[in-house]
């Protein structure tokens, strides 16, 4: 099977240059034997800077990059001349990016402005001429400063996912074919575990030109926060999402059961998840009869708003979209 285009996790190598030397350069002319220092400064080494462009949803433009490494600057030269800048390196990175430090993991920033910049190693700066130094007492130095050493170290980027609901459910649970409803997304859908291997994302267009953003993340299963199946790998996704859409089948013999082992999953894997608004769909619901759904009804949570929806016959789909454009605006 052909690798995925969307890669969420990168590491690299960044190494910003390095500040040029300043001059030791005294002044000489025809009839000048015995000038004074006019030694210019060395120019300031290239940043690394990153950059939130929302053109681009994926990190694979920097998977095979492993080392970054920006240019020195120049060192500084006589009549005062400064030494060249070194070239800063910008690097786009989706928006929703979080930077993290590649042998601590702590969190260094996150980039979730589009056009927000951060520079994640600063250039050195150049080396002061002997110019600088001289003095009333000290008339010509013939010394100057060596040019700072650039910044570098291992980093860590993980691309979190932007959208206004995420979209939380088992395998299998209708959650694909429920964004290719509501949506323009053509997301893969078939009768099988695991059809989404990667998170999608679609625009809800909602009355008067609104619209919002879901996104359909890859399938949880029960044990999913210890790393088992493939939902520990995208639950941080979850994490950018204003409102979260439970997805439970109708064909699920205990739904509230169901419920409470996802609402679990990330509790476990980040408590801070359960203050987000949270909304039960029952999907597949044109597949059970009239007296199913009452009883489905009878032994849902009371304390959450829940919709009974069909991706296929279209039933409940305006329902839910009001309900959720209703816990977006809250």
């Amino acid at each position: 099977m052909a690798e995925s285009n969307f890669i969420d996790y990168v590491r690299i190598f960044c190494a910003s240059g390095h500040g040029g030397a300043g001059s030791t350069h005294l002044h000489r002319a025809k009839y000048l034997a015995k000038g004074g220092p006019d030694g210019g400064d060395g120019g300031r080494g290239g940043h690394i800077i990153l950059r939130a462009n929302p053109q681009f949803w994926t990190l694979i433009h920097l998977k095979y990059r492993k080392v970054v490494r920006a240019e020195h600057g120049a060192s500084g030269s006589g009549a005062l001349c400064k030494g060249k800048q070194g070239a800063d390196i910008i690097l786009d990175v989706p928006v929703g990016t979080v930077v993290k430090d590649g042998d601590t993991e702590e969190i260094i920033t996150e980039l979730v402005d589009p056009g927000q910049q951060y520079i994640l190693c600063r250039g050195g700066k150049g080396g002061l001429g002997n110019n600088n130094f001289k003095s009333a007492t000290n008339q010509t130095p013939r010394y100057a400063q060596p040019g700072e050493e650039g910044q570098e170290g291992w980093f860590i980027l993980e691309l979190k996912v932007l959208a206004d609901v995420g979209l939380v459910g088992f395998p299998n649970a209708g959650k694909s074919t429920f964004l290719a409803a509501v949506t323009a997304a053509k997301p893969k859908i078939a009768n099988y575990p695991f059809t989404t291997l990667e998170p999608n994302l679609g625009i809800v267009r909602y009355y008067d030109d609104q619209s919002f953003v879901i996104a359909d993340i890859p399938g949880i299963i029960e044990g999913a926060h210890e790393g088992k199946g493939i939902g520990l790998r995208f639950l941080r996704h979850i994490e950018r999402n204003s409102v979260l859409l439970f997805m439970v089948s109708a064909e699920e013999e205990d739904i509230a059961g169901a419920y409470k082992v996802l609402l679990g999953e990330l509790k476990q894997y980040n408590p801070e998840l359960l203050a987000k608004d949270r909304i039960l769909a029952v999907t597949k619901c044109d597949l059970v009869g009239e007296d199913k759904r009452k009883e489905i009804v009878r032994r849902l949570p009371r304390k959450i708003p829940h919709f009974l929806i069909s991706s296929v016959s279209g039933e409940g789909l305006d329902a839910l979209k009001d309900g959720l454009w209703k816990a977006l605006n809250a």
